[in-house]
């Protein structure tokens, strides 16, 4: 049967546990990089720690808001890692900016098919090479603001 969308993958990641000894103090370091503290469940005595309250985390180092004893049953399971997330270059068309929304039916087979942004770009971009990136008008740029399109990328303004 056909289907939209990428190729089911024939291999799959388990989930990545990292026991940490608690040193009293509230900064560790972890074994695998993450992009951002939503990757990560932190649990201290078997309770999970809510991300960006109770821990922030930068790369590999975990920064908790509170002291861990070394007596602390200190643990962290890596849910990033099990999807395979990435972080793409801040400001290339690989990373689109938070404000764009997109409007439409999600439960569809197009899905959200109309993309809302602002008129006005104010800080500058650089559509990455072989990547193709698309905007509507009428736009308009910032007073400095510098759209760079990378040998090999396309950009497209309607």
């Amino acid at each position: 049967m056909g289907y939209i969308g990428n190729q089911a993958s024939s291999n799959f990641s388990s989930l990545a546990k990292q026991a940490i000894t608690g040193n009293g103090g509230a900064s560790y370091t972890l074994t695998t990089a993450v992009a951002n503290a939503n990757e990560l469940e932190v649990f201290v005595n078997n309770v999970r720690q809510e991300p960006a309250v109770a821990y922030n985390v930068s790369g590999t180092a975990l920064t908790m808001t509170g002291n861990v004893a070394s007596t602390d049953d200190f643990y962290v399971v890596y849910q990033g890692k099990a999807v395979q997330t990435t972080t793409p270059p801040a400001n290339t068309a690989a990373a689109p900016s938070a404000v764009g929304s997109f409007l439409g039916d999600a439960g569809t087979a197009l899905g959200n098919i109309i993309r809302v942004h602002e008129k006005e770009l104010n800080t500058s971009v650089t559509v990455a090479a072989n990547t193709n990136g698309m905007c509507a008008g009428p736009l308009t740029l910032a007073s400095g603001v510098v759209i760079t399109v990378s040998s090999g990328a396309t950009l497209v303004v309607t």
